[in-house]
This record gives structure tokens, C-alpha cells and sequence, in this order.
């Protein structure tokens, strides 16, 4: 697949985590040439979060992770991830997947079922051949290793051009806090956990509760404010371990908070960079809305629109589809108050073209690969940014050829 044109460089340098060891395997579930299961094994007394997609499809794996989340962390825990088939929307077959590589990754690790946490990402309604997966687990074992995070975030990508990983250290009392994650996504990405798999690790000390309030508000504003075609998957999962190995309490930490908010945010836009067929990363900033959450309903319905994405894509300063996409999100909005801005450009206010504006000034803005689009409402004091990217006929390429 070719690599996007939104890439970074390679993939970054990410801290070892004390008390986490990673380790990835070819199974050959859908894809033949390359590592398609990683194994994350966390030390005993690790907090677990999650986050998960919202969807009424949930998949097995999904639900398994959910009911186990909350219980007791004495023992080490395990997260146990495949590409290549979802395990979703497959009844009972699917539940049997999900309890019998648990049963399976259990033994091996000598960690009890209620601390390992699976996860599936890929083709949706196709039975998941987990004996497949079974017979790697041993081969898991014996691989693991601290430094292996970039070979478990190879294995989790399905229509992803490149992994995705992210890092931060902050100091709290004087002593290093580090954080690492990884994620998986590139199509089917929309908020309500956007199809995504991400991974945190932290060896920050933090009780459970408190981990998985931080982790939900956020991914509010990080994970939930990106989309790439507005469709939301059956298998979104973001979990957050913290080992506690660094022996730093960071519950109330503003400094660890900011820290794991800009790795998730990192996280996020890399997702969005690797859209399908994505050639323009494109932030959207809304002011002046009645409130924060209407704010978020217009960014939303610009960066949903096909219209929209489309003139991105096509590099046409199209500033009448945004007036459309205003107008339609439902939010409260008034054409005499209404700006508009490419970047610093005034591109229409007032309710109408500003005359300053010229279709070249737009055009040639347009070329840029990062680009911002700025709505001011001019009716309160409600903010939102949503991230996300062009539409162009590689999208399309991609998902008429998903299965084949």
C-alpha cells in the first residue's frame, strides 16, 4: 500500500515502560507476509481503562473487554490483539473466539481470564479463525520483550500506510513519569471512538477509577473529535494501562493529565493523516456557537460533508459548501454574523464574500497539505476543533477492494 503523503518521517522513538513487554507474530488470520497478533503483558497490580466504541454492533471482543474492566488488578494482565478479521457480528461463534484464545492466552501467560483483554480489528461478519491464533500464543511468550512496541504496533494495521506511535515523559516530584502508545485506523473513523485500536502505556501509579475518568473526558476532546468518513466501527477500543513502576502518584496531576492528553492527541491526528486516500490534514475551529456542543455539531457537519472534502481535495476554495454545512448541522446560526476564514484569510463576513477576498488568495492557500478552517458563528462564546481530511478517489480504491 502507498505510503500517505501525510506520513511522519519513521516511526518515533518510544520509552520502555517498566513493568510492560510486548511481543508480535505472524498468524496468518488474513495476511500472509507479515505479523498480524501482538501480545501486550503488563506486571501484576497494573490499572486498567478503557474506552470503547459506542456502536449497537459491538464486537465480542468489545464486549468481553468491557464487562472485565473494574476488577481486580493483583494479577498481571494481557492485551491480546489480531488484524485482519474483526470477530464482529459473528453471534455466538464470535463470543466463542473471544472466550476460548482467553482460555488459551491464560495458560500460557499464567494470568487469570478476567485480566486478559482481546481485541479485533478488520473484515466485519467473517468467523474469526482463532485456533490460528492459539497456536502462536507460545510463540508469543517466548518473544516478549520490553523494547518491542513498534513490532506490536505493525501488527495491529490493517489499511494503515504507516504505524502509529507517540510518547511523552514529564517530571512530577522530581521524578520521570513516561508514557508510550500505540494505535491502529485509517477508514471507518468518526466519533464515538472513531475503526481504531489504541493502545497507552504509563508507568505513572494512578488507582483504577481515577484512570478511567481521565481516560473518558480525554478522549473527548482528542480521539472523539476526529472522523474521516463519518462512520463509526464495531471494534473501537482504547485502553490505558499504568503500571505503577515508577513509583509517582499522579492522581490530580495537572502535568500528567497535559502529558497523556498530547499523546492521545498525537494519536489522534496520526489516525487522520492516515486516512484512506487522505492528501490534506485539516483542522476545523469553531467560535462564536451558542455553546461548546454546538460548536462541535458544526465542525462536525464541515468535515462530514463529501461536498466539503471533496473541493479539499480537489484544491477548490469552495467557501459556499461551508455556508451549506453550517446551515444544515442544525446548530443555531445567522448568515449577517457568520465568518469565514482559510487560515488567516477572511474569506467571507458579514453575510457575504469579504472584499478583501480574492479566488487566487484561496486557491493558492488550498495547496497546502495542513490546512485550517475557521467558522466564526458571531452568536456566543462556544469553541470546538475537529480534525480531519480530504476525500479523494483513493478512498474509494481502497474500500471497493477491502475484501477482495
Amino acid at each position: 500500500m502507498t505510503l500517505s503523503p501525510l506520513a511522519p518521517d519513521r516511526f518515533p522513538d518510544l520509552p520502555v515502560i517498566k513493568g510492560v513487554r510486548f511481543a508480535a507474530v505472524s498468524a496468518e488470520v488474513k495476511y500472509k507476509d507479515r505479523d498480524d497478533v501482538m501480545v501486550a503483558v503488563m506486571a501484576p497490580e497494573t490499572a486498567i481503562a478503557g474506552v470503547f466504541t459506542k456502536s449497537a454492533t459491538r464486537s465480542a471482543p468489545v464486549l468481553d473487554c468491557q464487562a472485565k474492566l473494574g476488577g481486580e488488578i493483583f494479577a498481571p494482565a494481557v492485551f491480546l490483539v489480531n488484524s485482519g478479521n474483526s470477530n464482529a457480528f459473528t453471534g455466538s461463534a464470535g463470543e466463542r473466539s473471544v472466550e476460548e484464545i482467553c482460555a488459551s492466552a491464560a495458560a500460557v501467560f499464567d494470568v487469570p481470564q478476567t485480566r486478559i483483554f482481546t481485541a479485533s480489528t478488520g473484515v466485519i461478519g467473517e468467523r474469526l479463525p482463532h485456533g490460528q491464533i492459539i497456536n502462536k500464543i507460545s510463540d508469543l511468550d517466548a518473544r516478549l520483550s520490553p523494547s518491542s512496541i513498534e513490532s506490536a504496533a505493525r501488527a495491529i494495521m490493517t489499511t494503515d500506510t504507516f504505524p502509529k506511535g507517540a510518547s511523552a515523559e514529564v517530571i512530577i516530584d522530581g521524578k520521570p513519569v513516561r508514557i508510550a502508545g500505540i494505535a491502529k485506523g485509517s477508514g471507518m473513523i468518526a466519533p464515538d471512538m472513531a475503526t481504531m485500536l489504541v493502545y497507552i502505556f504509563t508507568d505513572a501509579e494512578i488507582a483504577q477509577p481515577d484512570l478511567q475518568v481521565l481516560l473518558g473526558t480525554l478522549t473527548d476532546s482528542t480521539f472523539n473529535c476526529i472522523t474521516v468518513d463519518s462512520d463509526t466501527s464495531t471494534s473501537d477500543t482504547l485502553m490505558c494501562a499504568a503500571t505503577g513502576a515508577s513509583g509517582v502518584d499522579v492522581t490530580d496531576s495537572a502535568g500528567f493529565t497535559q502529558a497523556l492528553r498530547g499523546v492521545m492527541l498525537d494519536l489522534a491526528h496520526q489516525v487522520v493523516r492516515d486516512g484512506e486516500g487522505a492528501t490534506k490534514f485539516v483542522e476545523i475551529r469553531v467560535s462564536g456557537a451558542a455553546s461548546d456542543a454546538e460548536a462541535r455539531t458544526v465542525g462536525l457537519s464541515i468535515a462530514n460533508s463529501p461536498l466539503v472534502k471533496t473541493a479539499i481535495a480537489g484544491e477548490d476554495p469552495n467557501w459556499g459548501r461551508i455556508v451549506m454545512a453550517v446551515g444544515k448541522s442544525g446548530a443555531q446560526a445567522n448568515r449577517d454574523k457568520l465568518t469565514i476564514r482559510f487560515g488567516d484569510i477572511v474569506v467571507a463576513e458579514n453575510g457575504w464574500v469579504s472584499s478583501d477576498y480574492s479566488e487566487d488568495l484561496g486557491a493558492e492557500y488550498m495547496k497546502q497539505q495542513n490546512l485550517a478552517i475557521n467558522v466564526d458563528l458571531g452568536i456566543g462564546g462556544g469553541l470546538g476543533t475537529i480534525w480531519t481530511c480530504d476525500l479523494t478517489h483513493g478512498y474509494i480504491t481502497i474500500n471497493a477492494d477491502y475484501r477482495s
